[in-house]
């Protein structure tokens, strides 16, 4: 055994009680010092206001609602286009993740939004492609960002 295991092996506890320490702190502010309503009014309406220069895409086409389903189908994927403007993104939904396409084809930075974080941002490929390998659970939207502009698509649920 050398020297940096015996290090880490007396501050592998310490990461504990900082984790403690901290939590009991976090209660004990909220508790003595809480954080007034109506700032957390206005911190939720800023954030609400953060991509309020992205356009919205609107939804042209979901094949829930505008294709015809084909009797005894199961598993199918869900296909979604929204537009804004002259840019087009294709959407294909499935259990295993997000399949699209930008048109016209260009490099644009994709994130999948499911809640407060934005998922880890994608790049298109020279078509325009993308990929996410996880399937959306509940409410998502996508936030594109072309060199140009940002875009984001409606929120739906799969």
């Amino acid at each position: 055994m050398n020297d940096d295991d015996t290090f880490d092996e007396d501050h592998d506890g310490l990461d504990t009680d900082a984790d403690l320490l901290e939590e009991e702190l976090r209660r004990a502010a909220g508790i003595l010092d809480p954080v007034p309503a109506q700032l957390r009014q206005i911190a939720v309406e800023a954030y609400a206001l953060h991509d309020l220069d992205s356009r919205i895409a609107e939804l042209t086409f979901d094949s829930v609602v505008d294709a015809i389903p084909v009797r005894g189908a199961t598993d199918v994927a869900r296909m979604l286009t929204f537009r804004a403007g002259e840019v087009t993104v294709d959407v294909e939904v499935t259990g295993e993740g997000l399949l699209g396409q930008v048109l016209p084809p260009q490099e644009a930075l994709i994130e999948v939004l499911s809640g407060p974080q934005a998922g880890a941002p994608l790049t298109t490929d020279d078509m325009g492609r993308f990929t996410y390998g996880a399937p959306p659970t509940g409410p998502f939207a996508l936030r594109l960002r072309t060199g140009r502009e940002a875009i984001v698509t409606d929120w739906l649920t799969v």
